[in-house]
């Protein structure tokens, strides 16, 4: 609304000089205003003094703000209706709807950032991004060898090669490259996918089996142990205890035996626990140049020595003592290793003991040498 240059004391004041006797003409001639507009005022102030149009021109402004208001939001109002048909998340889909709102309302970038809660920082942001052809090369050569890697597999085999980037930017190119794993295979097939062939055994260390057993101490305090067979001889190499074992705890053991023995194996079977496909096994793996074959999940047979020796574990041992303590139970199970190795008679080994098994194989190499 237009504002008048005259205040409330010069209308009233023209308005009653009319009401005195002055004729509306010279009123008009002395106020410099048409009759029009005299007997606009005359309608809308007519009888109103100084206070009570004061108050009225304001009412009048104040109710022109808050059409203003309403006739914004209602506006806000149908451009989130417009905007929100498809769910943006990212800044770049909240760029594209800020400048939509642009072109269609034809309203400044400020308002159309505030409708979408956009910074204007990022409304301004060019993105400068790198080549990453070759990242991106590699990317699919190791997908298209290792088929069932997912992208933190394939992070960690790039990182084995060197390459510096961090897991944010391989999985935004690994999403890019539509490596996602989508598909699930039948439950059969995909078990299948993952078994080796196995190959005869020959001599001693070249293939172990680990496995883990559970138990609890006489407060019912859990336990766990971690125990480590030889294939080719059936002799247990070690039984760790722990109440919480890892794959850390798993690649200390194997360390201390290659230590003890001075020989890794050239595979190892294991389950699928998360302790065996734990980033720190595959990497100690990797290193040492050892084969994980993984058995196929809901076939314990496959890994058939390590679950008859725990079998022959807990019967003998497990069932048989009453562990007080974590070290007790070290102790025990330390002792019943040993006996197991060196008296024990194993019916597949044509009642011989493991140890001796080891001793014939060790005689028969050097030998052969």
């Amino acid at each position: 609304m237009k504002k008048t240059k005259f205040t409330e004391a010069q209308i009233v004041f023209a308005l009653r000089q009319a009401d005195t006797g002055v004729t509306v003409a010279e009123v008009c001639r002395k106020m410099g205003i048409s009759e029009a507009s005299y007997y606009n005022w005359k309608k809308k102030y007519g009888g109103l003094g100084v206070p009570e149009l004061r108050r009225l021109k304001q009412l009048e402004e104040e109710n022109l703000h808050l059409k203003q208001l309403v006739a914004d939001l209602s506006l806000d109002k149908q451009m989130l209706q417009d905007v929100l048909k498809k769910k943006f998340l990212r800044p770049v889909q909240r760029r594209h709807a800020a400048q939509h709102l642009i072109d269609a309302y034809r309203i400044s970038a400020r308002r159309a950032c505030r409708v979408v809660v956009l910074q204007r920082s990022s409304w301004s942001y060019k993105a400068h991004r790198r080549d990453d052809t070759a990242l991106r090369q590699r990317l699919r050569e190791l997908a298209h060898v290792r088929i069932r890697y997912g992208c933190q597999r394939l992070f960690t085999l790039l990182r084995r090669e060197g390459w510096a980037d961090n897991h944010k930017r391989v999985h935004r190119l690994y999403c890019l490259e539509g490596l996602n794993l989508r598909s699930k295979r039948p439950k059969r097939s995909r078990a299948a996918a993952h078994r080796l062939e196995r190959v005869a055994l020959q001599r001693p260390h070249q293939s172990w089996s680990m496995d883990f057993v559970a138990d609890q101490l006489f407060d019912g305090r859990k336990i766990r142990a971690l125990t480590i067979v030889d294939n080719f001889s059936r002799q247990c190499l070690a039984i760790h205890v722990g109440q919480s074992l890892k794959g850390e705890d798993v690649v200390a053991v194997m360390t201390r035996l290659r230590q003890q023995l001075g020989v890794v194996p050239e595979r190892i079977q294991v389950d699928n626990g998360s302790e065996f496909i734990s980033k720190a096994l595959d990497r100690w793996a990797y290193d040492q140049h050892v084969t994980l074959d993984f058995s196929r999940p809901g076939k314990p047979t496959d890994n058939a020595y390590i679950e008859s020796f725990n079998g022959s574990f807990r019967d003998e041992c497990l069932n048989v003592h009453w562990f007080l303590s974590l070290s007790d139970a070290q102790e025990k199970i330390e002792h019943w290793r040993q006996e197991y190795n060196g008296f024990r008679p194993h019916s597949s080994l044509q009642n011989l003991t493991p140890d001796e098994v080891v001793a014939a194989a060790t005689t028969v190499e050097l030998q052969n040498a």
